[in-house]
């Protein structure tokens, strides 16, 4: 029996022994390339693993849906050698060394996929596979910055404990594959920042939220500048859009940049 622990969705799978020992460290080879994949209905998609390890011969597929359930597919144990599992379909599902291939995608294909190499066994980030909807184009975000409202913390008479929150929303894209991070002052923040588990569907494309809770002093800072970076990938490249807001003496000013 095999046991492993991910920490949140997307994070890193850690391999268990009898007893965990925090000690241990991870076997850091370059695993499940693309980030992300996406293909047609009835088309034929092909993903990556690669790593440098000679040792680590053994090989296996796992899918995790959007139920958040780990499933092992197909696995190698002997160079060459590949075992399908039930009720997974051998024709459908395929593997050699270092690659993974689904057949006649279905709309139930899509989850995130991890290979994994053993003697123990190691998991890479994965690989998101998204089967596209023929009548949806692919399209990026829009993004917009809500500024804090003024009702919010004007109460508390602690000033160490008013804190203000800027909204970020992105919308309108096709498909989910979609990271947001903030900056202040042209910094990277990740202290009060809280984004959305995973994009939600809202008609035929998805939004998705990200706040930024600071407290009011750097706010109303003259000069302070927040900006919200959403990167979105189209199967080819990384697009990155973005809006800053600029809060000066308690009057607001409004700059948006796309790129």
């Amino acid at each position: 029996m095999l046991w492993y622990r991910q920490n949140h969705y997307r994070a890193l799978v850690q391999f268990l022994l009898t007893e965990f020992d925090q000690s241990v460290g991870h076997f850091q080879s370059s695993l499940d390339r693309p980030p992300f994949a996406f293909s047609h209905v009835g088309e034929t998609v092909t993903l990556q693993c690669e790593q440098d390890n000679p040792d680590y011969y053994n090989m296996f597929w796992y899918r995790q849906s959007s139920s958040k359930k780990m499933e092992m597919i197909t696995y190698s144990v002997n160079k060459g050698i590949s075992s399908t599992e039930v009720p997974f379909n051998q024709s459908k599902y395929t593997m050699s060394r270092g690659t993974f291939t689904v057949e006649n995608l279905e709309p139930g294909d899509q989850g995130l996929y991890f290979c994994a190499v053993s003697q123990h066994t190691y998991f890479g980030s994965g690989t998101k596979l998204t089967v596209l909807d023929p009548k949806r184009e692919i399209t990026p975000p829009t993004v917009k910055v809500f500024q804090p409202s003024s009702k919010e913390c004007r109460n508390l008479k602690d000033e160490k404990e008013r804190k203000k929150t800027l909204l970020c929303v992105a919308r309108d894209f096709y498909p989910d594959h979609v990271s947001i991070f903030w900056q202040v002052n042209a910094k990277n923040v990740t202290k009060g920042v809280a984004t959305d588990p995973a994009a939600r569907l809202d008609d035929k494309t998805y939004f998705i939220t990200s706040r930024l809770r600071v407290h009011a002093e750097v706010w109303t800072s003259p000069g302070t500048n927040f900006s919200c970076f959403v990167t979105f990938f189209d199967g080819n490249k990384t697009i990155i859009k973005d809006e800053t807001v600029f809060a000066v003496e308690g009057m607001f000013m409004w700059n948006s940049e796309i790129t």
